[in-house]
């Protein structure tokens, strides 16, 4: 695939209709404001439109070309791809799906030098962090002897798919297991203290299960109702 970029007015780029990818308008603003700050975005990964002559598809950056509108952009930096329907649509379902995760250290180290220079409050308005979670991430102490990072500093989303009944069934015990705590946290921050409380709740009963009965981790427990 060509990795050669070029300018291509943005009138002849058309969304892909399958796209999945979706985007908060509160971050959507602040990709904006990033493209406007620093004139510099990632290239479109785009390919020749099927059945449109002159005309290019978007793969990857349908948000970065709206932003680009946004800002009276009249052209797009691409990379245009000769890819077909198959192709395409297993680059739809994964190029911006296929993420790692910061490395603590270096993400505070980054954040404390551009902090140097730029206010929490308007490093949040560039960023996908708040302006608290700036200024907690900055002031956080190095973790002691390298090996363990400071707690409670990012939010690591867990994904689950489930039915129906499986969803009404988890719902049900995380609103009751939230109803004990105490007041003072966010109600994203509630649910997932009471979903902590279930899962240790069931180690703990896996775990007295082992050793009253002599079970092999890994191994099936059963549980009387």
């Amino acid at each position: 695939m060509s990795t050669k970029t070029r300018q291509i007015p943005l009138d002849r780029l058309v969304p892909h209709p399958a796209q999945p990818n979706r985007m908060s308008r509160a971050t959507w603003e602040k990709l904006v404001r990033n493209i406007e700050r620093t004139g510099r975005y990632e290239p479109l990964v785009v390919r020749p439109c099927p059945g449109r002559r002159g005309f290019f598809q978007i793969i990857n950056g349908h948000q970065r070309c709206a932003a680009l509108h946004r800002l009276g952009h009249r052209t797009a930096e691409v990379v245009v791809w000769n890819v077909d329907d198959e192709q395409t649509d297993l680059l739809l379902a994964t190029l911006n799906r296929l993420t790692g995760r910061d490395a603590l250290d270096q993400k505070l180290t980054l954040l404390r030098r551009l902090n140097a220079g730029i206010a929490a409050r308007q490093l949040a308005q560039l960023l996908p962090l708040t302006c608290g979670q700036i200024e907690r991430l900055v002031s956080a102490r190095p973790p002691v002897g390298g090996t363990a990072g400071p707690r409670n500093l990012f939010a690591i989303p867990m994904i689950f798919f489930v039915d129906p009944a499986q969803g009404h069934a988890i719902e049900d015990a995380i609103t009751r297991a939230a109803a004990g705590l105490p007041e003072g946290q966010t109600r994203a921050a509630r649910r997932a203290t009471a979903l902590l409380h279930l899962a240790q709740q069931f180690l703990d009963h896996e775990e007295q299960a082992m050793a009253v009965n002599g079970t092999c981790a890994g191994s099936t427990i059963t549980v009387d109702p």
